[in-house]
């Protein structure tokens, strides 16, 4: 039996990945039962498994911007020195990396061979994890990009939208970011399934089909949830400037999939009315 460890196993997408693995050989760490950034503890922890997930992240986007430091550690770093530790036990990695190593100036879909150009400082460091996991264990590693992510193990814009739904008459969301909302539960299943079906090495983008605007994502949201989407008003990002900048067009191609012969992730507005049909998405 294919022995797994993921890491991040307490965060969202990590949660999912248990969920997704059931019944199979697992060892989940937490950030508080394995400190990634320590070289040692990641080797004894890779030791005796086939398959690392590492779905441990710095995620706080806007801190990063001033505190990149910590930021490089858990993103590249640690992502490097899981890609030695696999390498040296014959182990595969997968590392989840985003849509942040783009610029976001594209109008067409990002190919999974499309040079790094981060704008951010989360953009930076994830890059040069995704550079050292390349670099470390060639052979035997994945790099799975994703983006908007939801799901039920954590805060996130869907959950959000109904919350602010229960406290405003009308929202205002920006309409000129453009992405794929991804559910992470579908995500996991995903992961797993490039592993178990043997894919080519190399990078793969774990998003959902499709494509749409915030806006878009929280009209949606409310008409999936029998309020009126018409309460949700479109309205451009310079109304809301935060530290790190956003990519404007984080679209990602699925091409990878596809030459693997494996099937691309269903449309978003699909899966998002799945998850809130299982009641994943809550406003707490």
């Amino acid at each position: 039996m294919t022995r797994f460890l993921v890491t991040g196993a307490g965060g969202m997408l990590g949660q999912d990945l248990l969920t997704a693995l059931a019944g199979r050989e697992v060892t989940a760490l937490s950030r508080s039962d394995l400190d990634v950034t320590d070289l040692d503890a990641v080797r004894a922890a890779v030791a005796g498994h086939d398959v690392v997930v590492n779905a441990a992240a710095y995620t706080k986007v806007d801190d990063a911007e001033s505190d990149e430091e910590s930021a490089f550690a858990v993103n590249a770093t640690a992502a490097g020195y899981l890609a030695t530790a696999t390498a040296e036990a014959g182990a595969i990695l997968v590392q989840v990396s985003t849509d942040y190593v783009f610029d976001g100036t594209e109008t067409t879909p990002y190919a999974e061979d499309t040079p790094l150009r981060p704008v951010s400082a989360y953009g930076r460091t994830k890059a040069e994890g995704e550079r050292l996991v390349a670099r470390q264990n060639p052979d035997r590693s994945y790099i799975v990009r994703t983006a908007w992510l939801y799901g039920a193990g954590g805060p996130n814009f869907a959950a959000t939208m109904l919350k602010l739904a229960a406290q405003r008459d009308e929202l205002s969301v920006v309409d000129d970011q453009i992405g794929q909302p991804t559910w992470t539960l579908e995500l996991a299943h995903k992961i797993v399934e490039l592993v178990d079906a043997g894919a080519p090495f190399g990078i793969y983008h774990g998003t959902s089909s499709g494509q749409g605007s915030w806006f878009d994502f929280a009209r949606t949201v409310f008409a999936n949830a029998g309020l009126d989407p018409e309460r949700v008003q479109p309205t451009d990002s310079s109304s809301f400037q935060r530290p790190a900048p956003r990519p404007a067009y984080s679209v990602l191609g699925h091409e990878a999939w596809r030459s693997a012969g494996l099937a691309p992730m269903r449309d978003w507005r699909e899966t998002l009315g799945d998850a809130m049909s299982q009641g994943v998405v809550k406003t707490q």
